[in-house]
């Protein structure tokens, strides 16, 4: 059975490595301050947020989220990262954690979650197509 709930200061090795793998998978080495600063904002709760999924007790996955005003809605709440632990894929992990941060913007009054994934990234497309909507638009980014 997966459970869903707020990450403690006993979970943040667990995290760091969760997050680490998430940030390997897509090409980036990020520094340890890097993971200071995030758990600390993380932590804090207050601008941008996390969840743990726990199988057995054992942490997991992660999932990291923000919301932000809409010119034409509601609030919205962007899920930037998500991440399950390689030996916990298949079990409902994701979809546990896209529920609970699904579950947390509702109670907030946003107006959707929103996401984005590599287009090659077709095992966690499989869950994402399963649970939301593709909608076809492409981002673009200019880096500064």
């Amino acid at each position: 059975m997966v459970t869903v709930g707020m990450l403690t200061p006993e979970d943040r090795a667990v995290w760091q490595r969760l997050f680490d793998g998430y940030n390997t998978f897509y090409g980036r080495t990020m520094s340890a301050g890097f993971f200071d600063t995030a758990w600390g904002r993380f932590a804090a709760d207050a601008d941008i947020h996390a969840l743990g999924a726990r199988v057995d007790g054992v942490l997991v996955g992660i999932v990291h989220f923000l919301t932000h005003p809409s010119t034409t809605t509601a609030d919205l709440c962007y899920l930037q990262d998500l991440f399950t632990a390689p030996e916990a894929r298949g079990a409902g992990v994701g979809r546990a954690l896209i529920a609970a941060v699904a579950d947390w913007a509702r109670a907030r009054g946003c107006d959707r979650v929103y996401w984005q994934t590599h287009e090659d990234n077709t095992a966690a497309r499989r869950l994402y197509d399963a649970v939301a909507e593709h909608h076809g638009f492409v981002v673009y980014r200019l880096a500064l």
